[in-house]
């Protein structure tokens, strides 16, 4: 027997993606209905980068001091090391601090953070079973949907084998790479099908979070004589740890039945004992989505992209996703989104995801590309030598994965017919350097706000609930015009005077028009003729 459920947005997939977009919706007043197949555990943890933008998110949401109160070792050094195994030859280091010592930047009020899935997932979904817009659903599959022009209706099982019917105004497949939404709507994906298949081992050991040979590190990369073969990732810098051992498609089952001898050969030697907990294989891709969705059904995280975890890019693009879509949402929802809103979300973040999948496979071929490694195995002046030459190109050819804040913050929307541009040219989007720019379709730049109710805030605190017309300098032209032009549509504006000049100079133009997600959308040194004009472009009518 099958019951009925109205909602306002139903989400397929209760991952760190589905799980932040019904808490964004939630932020905005709208109600989801969160289905979920699995019962939310995380057998073997797929993700361990918080990336500085999605603690910005976090930061907007409420929810970076509890990524930062997850259970990461604080003062664990987060230096990525090459060698041949934990107990043998040390090949070269790149120094990182730890979590405690990593120091803030002038481009951000945040810094990365180190969570692992298996602490973001539960902090998340504790935060979702509190919010009372947000049902959620475990152990809960989605059988078909349908979009009926005025709402979606979705047929699920739930964990008692009982059909039930969910009807909202949209559907978002946040169900992962192998997307059952994305494949209902035939929805093909281009790209790079088969950089590898791997296996994720996931295990546990005290002795290697404690004093040894390498040290401490977030990633130590294994080399042989044919170059890179696994690598170990902290999960918690204590002793949970995760082994990547890249194969083929035929070879994962046999690394998946040995699991066991793959970590003794990483730690290379008996005396540091460990526990296999899990090991999962998975298949390294570079794939965009074709479409990302079509009429009130969308896709969001790796249903829309997939691409190598080298550089941790994976979850953070999804977060990116979020951003953009969730007040999109809001907005048809409440009425004052128009007909190419939603269409803008495609438009806006498809090319994103081609942009940060091709680094990240970037970054995989770099780690590949030091395979003359002969003799660093020999106990002898000659592999001393091979050792030291392996090891200053295996840290050059890779320094830069992690080194990525323009892959971060400088992301800009160009082409979006929601953004209106001002003639300026953009600046090269180079993947390892940021340049703040308040250009329309970036990112509103980051600054410390000095003086009155506002002090120690940063310029991104201003933003997240609605719109936002900045009003910068000692006498910045007026924006009631545009206060009236919105209050007609029946969209949020708020307006903030801001005196500091070093702002001003920061992003442009006196008067500039931030969207809910802190991207910028229009700027200038007076409001336009036709303010109407403009509010009606920037929300899609």
């Amino acid at each position: 027997m099958s019951s009925s459920t109205q909602t306002q947005v139903i989400i397929c997939g209760a991952g760190p993606i589905g799980m932040t977009l019904a808490l964004d919706l939630a932020r905005r007043g709208i109600r989801s209905t969160l289905i979920e197949r699995t019962d939310g555990r995380v057998e073997t943890p797929k993700l361990g980068l918080v990336g500085i933008r999605t603690m910005e998110i976090f930061r907007r949401m409420g929810l970076a001091d509890d990524v930062r109160d997850t259970e990461f070792r604080r003062d664990f050094g987060l230096s990525m090391v090459y060698c041949t195994t934990i107990a043998q030859h040390f090949l070269g280091r790149i120094a990182y601090p730890s979590l405690q010592d990593e120091p803030p930047i002038a481009e951000s009020p945040e810094t990365k953070w180190r969570c692992s899935q298996i602490f973001l997932n539960p902090m998340l979904q504790a935060r979702v079973e509190a919010e009372p817009l947000i049902d959620l659903r475990l152990n809960t599959s989605l059988d078909a949907f349908a979009d009926q022009d005025e709402g979606v209706s979705v047929t699920v099982t739930g964990p008692d084998g009982a059909q039930a019917v969910l009807s909202g105004a949209y559907l978002v497949g946040c169900d992962g790479a192998g997307s059952r939404v994305r494949r209902a709507l035939d929805i093909g994906m281009t790209g790079k099908q088969e950089l590898d298949h791997s296996v994720a081992v996931f295990f546990r050991s005290a002795a290697l979070g404690g004093e040894h040979k390498m040290g401490h590190a977030e990633r130590y990369y294994f080399l042989g004589e044919n170059g890179w073969w696994g690598n170990i990732s902290a999960m918690d810098g204590h002793e949970l740890w995760r082994l990547t051992v890249p194969s083929n498609k035929d070879g994962v089952d046999e690394v998946i039945r040995t699991a066991d001898a793959w970590v003794r050969k990483a730690l290379g030697t008996d005396d540091m004992l460990f526990e296999v907990i899990s090991a999962l294989p998975w298949r390294r891709t570079e794939l965009t989505a074709d479409s990302y969705g079509r009429g009130r059904v969308w896709l969001c995280g790796d249903s829309a992209h997939t691409m190598s975890p080298t550089g941790g890019l994976g979850m953070n693009t999804g977060m990116g996703d979020v951003e953009n879509l969730g007040w999109k949402l809001a907005a048809m929802l409440q009425g004052w989104g128009g007909p190419s809103l939603l269409a803008s979300y495609e438009v806006e973040r498809r090319p994103i995801a081609q942009r940060n999948s091709s680094a990240s496979t970037r970054n995989y071929s770099q780690l590949k590309s030091v395979q003359d490694c002969k003799g660093i195995l020999d106990e002898t002046p000659e592999g001393e030598a091979a050792r030291a030459r392996v090891g200053e190109t295996i840290t050059k050819a890779t320094e830069t994965e992690w080194e990525t804040l323009g892959i971060h913050l400088g992301y800009r929307y160009e082409g979006s017919p929601v953004i209106a541009p001002d003639g300026t040219g953009a600046d090269s989007d180079d993947w390892r350097w940021y340049k703040p720019s308040a250009r329309p379709g970036h990112r509103a730049p980051h600054a410390w706000i000095s003086g009155g109710a506002r002090e120690g805030l940063s310029t991104l605190d201003l933003f997240g609930e609605g719109f936002v017309l900045l009003r910068l300098g000692a006498q910045p032209p007026e924006g009631e015009a545009l206060a009236r032009a919105a209050r007609a549509r029946n969209l949020s504006l708020r307006s903030h005077w801001l005196t500091d000049p070093a702002i001003e100079t920061l992003y442009g133009a006196p008067l500039v028009l931030v969207r809910p997600d802190g991207h910028v959308a229009w700027r200038g040194d007076a409001l336009p003729g036709d303010c109407g004009a403009l509010i009606a472009r920037v929300t899609g009518a």
